[in-house]
């Protein structure tokens, strides 16, 4: 695209571009990411009150029933026959009704011999169980 200079039989021709626009775009754009720059962080920044250090709270002593490769129940590493479990449960529960309880089963134990003792732990009302597994595959 060539323009030419006015003149009536001039021949020259105009070869420079004009920057103007392409000026007043990035400068729009630069306006308009200048704007927009403090909105795109989304933390908010608050400043939390110092206190003086406390102790953590007391840890619960979680009672463990344990199943070996037998089918013979403990409570805390103390035999236990199954149907004596529910009772012993449920005093332990009366005592502390927040009572947490931790199961873990040998490997090799029947699901069946497991069931029964969730089950006996159902009903004496413990309402707080967690399964012990060995970590890894």
């Amino acid at each position: 695209m060539a323009f030419s200079t006015g003149g009536g039989g001039s021949a020259d021709v105009l070869s420079e571009i004009n920057i103007t626009p392409l000026v007043d775009v990035m400068l729009v754009l630069l306006v308009t990411f200048i704007i927009t720059a403090p909105l795109l962080n989304n933390a908010v920044h608050i400043n939390l009150p110092r206190t003086s250090t406390t102790s953590p709270p007391t840890q619960v002593k979680t009672v463990t029933v344990s199943i070996d490769a037998n089918s013979q129940v403990f409570i805390d590493k103390r035999a236990v026959a199954l149907t004596a479990l529910e009772p012993e449960l449920k005093d332990l529960v009366s005592h502390d009704p927040d009572l947490a309880l931790s199961l873990q089963a040998d490997e090799g134990v029947p699901y069946r011999a497991v069931a029964k003792v969730i089950a006996n732990i159902q009903r004496s009302g413990v309402s707080k169980l967690s399964v012990l597994t060995q970590p890894g595959g």
